[in-house]
């Protein structure tokens, strides 16, 4: 009997360890961490890749038993190598949302707005454009495949044990957090200034002829005039993507200590 426990203690180790990691990483990345997402979908999906993997991943060696102490502390480190790799993903399409809201600032659709179904918050009609755009564009490329494929690259880097991300992976991730917000203003940095040449040229008008209502002329104008940037700026949206992607997947590669 205690053969029979030994080998069954054992065979969860080899497997509830690893599915923690990759169920952290399926519940914290981006378009799966939402609640369109069912979680047993989830959770069978975390399994479904498990199970696939399993036989390639290395064995794991550990002196600690999964229910002590140092078992637990195992446990949340897997949970924190997931998560620091969803995150970043995450952080990555929010770039997007907070360059639509800037945009929609300034073209004065701010007001418009939706509940965005990733986080139940209330977001701008540009910036859950921008936010759809740039999510099909993500699983055109391939990124939820690129997700998997980092994390069980992780297991021959960082593999199951005591030991997990370093203080310079956390400071990686915080250093994304301030990294969006200069990347959303690049990637949406035409569109800023073909704007704020409108709203200059109103200013102008306003000075020259103060008997022109410049609210009621201003706003229809500002918002044809922001649409059609946003038309004609849209091409090149693909580039900002591109670039954005391959930073954060050189990212997710130092986070892990891997090679790309």
């Amino acid at each position: 009997m205690d053969l029979v426990t030994a080998t069954v203690i054992g065979w969860l180790e080899q497997h509830l360890w690893p599915l923690t990691r990759v169920s952290s990483m399926i519940m914290s990345m981006a378009l799966f961490s939402g609640t369109l997402v069912n979680a047993r979908i989830k959770t069978l999906l975390s399994l479904a890749i498990i199970f696939a993997v399993a036989p390639a991943l290395p064995e794991i060696n550990t002196p600690y038993e999964m229910m002590s102490a140092g078992g637990f502390v195992v446990t949340a480190q897997q949970v924190l190598i997931g998560v620091g790799l969803g995150l970043l993903s995450v952080i990555f399409l929010q770039t997007f949302v907070l360059g639509g809201q800037i945009i929609a600032m300034q073209i004065g659709l701010g007001f418009a707005s939706m509940v965005d179904p990733s986080n139940g918050q209330q977001v701008p009609v540009v910036a859950q454009f921008f936010l759809m755009l740039s999510s099909l564009i993500f699983l055109s490329l391939d990124g939820h495949l690129m997700m998997i494929q980092m994390v069980v690259a992780s297991f021959d880097s960082v593999p199951v044990g005591f030991t997990g991300l370093d203080a310079d992976a956390f400071r990686m991730i915080a250093d994304w957090g301030s990294y969006m917000f200069s990347a959303a203003l690049t990637a949406m940095l035409s569109g800023i200034i073909a704007l704020l040449l409108i709203n200059l040229s109103f200013g102008v008008m306003t000075r020259a002829s103060p008997q022109l209502n410049i609210f009621a002329i201003g706003f229809p104008i500002t918002m044809v005039s922001g649409l059609i940037v946003m038309w004609l700026t849209l091409g090149g949206f693909i580039f900002h993507f591109e670039n954005q992607w391959a930073r954060v997947v050189q990212t997710m590669c130092r986070l892990i200590g891997s090679q790309c």
